[in-house]
């Protein structure tokens, strides 16, 4: 099996169909370590990626007032044991431009590799983008993933991230995303992330208020079982009049798993206001005591409980 066939047959695991990449009208890019594999672009979508001996270095343009109507494909990943993979992509809405990005990072056999991503990300005034990240690990727990990025978002822009890791086990997750947004601008990042065995997870998540009526949320969902590890940091800070955010931050934590969550507001304007929630404990026990009167084994009532807490 090709090392394209080898990621396009575990796109189902990130929500994905292998069709996509035969689709004319889907635009796409798939790389495998710091090589391109396949590549579509489409009307309105300037779609640029170079292959490079140290990284994948990219450029994505929305063209103004274009909207693309079909979700953008970025596949990247790593059908070995072993390798590494850095990213680097600049990612531009222009003016009035929508788009929908599904971002897969599958790597289904690794055992000792790495993933690295840089994204620059500008969202032009009343632009939309919506960004989904979903990544698929396999049970070795070997990896090393570090996603950063930085976004702008521009007058009356929208900007909506929502990262998923939910199947596999990843090793060592390290997020660090930093978001301003400007006048009447709207960001909205959520992630979900399921922790298995010995996964350590580092999760920040900034967001700017700078722009007067700015909107800002940050929500996590964090579920950790065996040794697994988690810190979750949550900023927002407001510094113009009108100015809302709201960090929820929500972690289970089962067996001998380990969570903290670090919920830090700050406002610098008289007319802002920040508002934040942290929860971190045990699958409600009531929830449980409910679902196995019904017939359900202590093992499928917490699978479900944790089903709905990161759907």
């Amino acid at each position: 099996m090709s090392e394209l066939d080898e990621l396009a047959r575990v796109l189902p695991m990130v929500g994905a169909e292998p069709t996509i990449l035969a689709d004319e009208q889907i635009a796409h890019v798939v790389g495998h370590g710091h090589r391109i594999l396949s590549r579509r672009s489409v009307p309105g979508l300037q779609l640029d990626v170079e292959e490079t001996p140290e990284a994948l270095v990219g450029k994505m343009t929305i063209q103004a007032g274009v909207t693309i109507v079909q979700p953008i494909h970025m596949c990247f990943g790593l059908a070995h044991p072993t390798g590494s993979q850095r990213i680097q992509i600049d990612v531009f809405v222009e003016e009035r431009a929508t788009a929908r990005v599904l971002s897969h990072c599958l790597f289904p056999v690794a055992t000792a590799a790495e993933h690295r991503m840089q994204a620059t990300i500008a969202v032009g005034p009343g632009a939309s983008l919506t960004y989904t990240e979903g990544h698929y690990h396999g049970p070795h727990g070997g990896m090393l993933v570090l996603p950063h990025a930085t976004v702008k978002i521009g007058k009356g822009a929208r900007y909506f991230s929502d990262f998923s890791l939910l199947s596999g086990s990843v090793g060592n997750l390290d997020i660090d995303y930093l978001v301003e947004v400007e006048e009447d601008g709207i960001a909205e990042l959520t992630a979900k992330i399921f922790a298995h065995r010995t996964d350590q997870i580092m999760l920040k998540e900034a967001v700017i208020l700078r722009g007067e009526r700015s909107r800002g949320l940050i929500k996590t969902r964090v579920v950790l079982e065996d040794e697994a590890r988690a810190e979750i940091t949550g900023i927002t800070e407001a510094h113009a009049r009108g100015a809302r955010g709201h960090v929820d931050c929500m972690e289970v934590v089962q067996g001998r798993a380990h969570a903290s969550a670090i919920p830090i507001v700050r406002v610098f304007h008289p007319e802002a206001k920040v508002t934040h929630e942290a929860a971190i404990g045990s699958v409600n026990k009531k929830e449980l005591e409910t679902l196995m009167a019904r017939g359900l084994t202590p093992e499928q009532a917490i699978e479900m409980i944790v089903s709905g807490i990161l759907r």
